[in-house]
Order: structure tokens, then sequence, then C-alpha cells
């Protein structure tokens, strides 16, 4: 408790001891599995996302992701820049990603603590890995080569529109609009359009009197 209150992690008052923004930061350092100097600074959110496998829930930093800020800012008529569908598929995205360890850098500890079952621990988690490589593929393909470099520059290695437009050559404020519409044809991968049910029927042309000829 000393070397709580002398490190300013918590007050003493009518002798009850409240924790500090020292203090919160502090735990949160603790919670933290790799990196806890850059956890502190996090700004972590849940989010589900559903497709017609069911739904999952992906893990997004609001405050390393370019989405985002982009989510968070207006236009001139007062609407986010991107949408929830877009920013939801944009994060999925970047959760595969990183899940397949595509990126070491983002932290992943892919070690397997405890005992018992270790060697199925690591085959079950090269599985999930794999398989999250595999949606990256297929999203990356459904999307094209036109869109993807976008998508993975901006989701999945968090570049600003800026620094994409600067090293693409691209335009000034082209970035925005090519990111919105590689966003409207991911999300319209992970959520394709039902098929309109249709009642098969054999249409044919002809006179009153036409009959179908048989032939063997």
């Amino acid at each position: 408790m000393k070397v709580t209150l002398s490190q300013g992690l918590g007050a003493l008052s009518k002798g009850k001891i409240s924790i500090s923004d020292a203090g919160r930061t502090w735990l949160r350092r603790l919670e933290c599995t790799d990196d806890p100097y850059a956890w502190q600074h996090r700004s972590e959110a849940i989010i589900a996302v559903a497709d017609k496998s069911g739904s999952m829930r992906v893990r997004s930093n609001d405050a390393e992701s370019p989405l985002s800020l982009l989510r968070n800012r207006k236009d001139a008529k007062g609407l986010p820049l991107i949408d929830d569908e877009a920013f939801k598929a944009g994060e999925r995205l970047r959760s595969d990603f990183t899940l397949g360890n595509l990126m070491p850098s983002i932290g992943v500890n892919w070690d397997v603590t405890g005992s018992g079952s270790r060697d199925n621990g690591v085959l079950e988690i090269t599985d999930a890995a794999l398989a999250a490589r595999q949606r990256v593929e297929r999203a990356l393909e459904a999307v094209g080569p036109e869109l993807s470099g976008v998508l993975i520059d901006v989701c999945c290695f968090l570049k600003g529109l800026e620094t994409v437009e600067r090293e693409r050559r691209w335009p000034v404020r082209s970035a925005k609009l090519i990111l919105k519409t590689a966003l409207a044809v991911l999300d319209r991968h992970y959520h394709p359009p039902a098929l309109a049910r249709r009642n098969p029927r054999v249409i044919h042309w002809g006179t009153e009197d036409y009959r179908p000829e048989i032939r063997n």
C-alpha cells in the first residue's frame, strides 16, 4: 500500500484508497501480454461482424486505426466519411490479417502456455492462422488487384490516406474515394446479396397449333 501511494498510483482520503489515473495506466500495463507501454495508449473496442457462416467478434484498436478516424470524421453533409458497414469490413480484414500472422509486428503472441496438450494447442493455432490467411486471400481476390492494394495499406498496415497517395503517386484526395469503393466491394464479399428466388418455367413462343416434336 505504501509503495502504491508513494508512486502516485492511488490516493488516501478519509481512510479510503482510490485509484488515480496513473494507477489505471499501471493496471493496463499489467494486463498487457506484449508491449505494456504501447498497450496503455490503445483504445480498444470489440465489434461484432456477421456473415452467412455466423457472427464473429473483432478487436479494434481505435487509437491506431485509420478507419476509425474516417468513421468519426464528417463530410460537408454531416455524414461519416465511411459508414459502419465499410468500417466493420475493413476491421474484419485486419483481424484476419493479424490472426494469420501476415504482419508479425502487430504483436500477436503465438506461444502456447499451460500444461497438458501443448501439441494440440500448437496445431489449433496453426490451423487458425492458416484459415485466416485463406480468408484474406479470398477477400483480396474478390476485391481484385485494382483495389486490394489500398485495403492492405490502410486496413492492415494502418497507413494514412496522405501516405498512400504519396507512395502510390495518386492525385490528392483520391485515396479516400478509392478506399470507399474498395471497402464497399469488400463488404459485398463478406455479405453477398441474396439471389432472388425464381420459379423455373419453360417459356416458348409459338402459334396456337404448335406442338413440340419429340426426337429419339
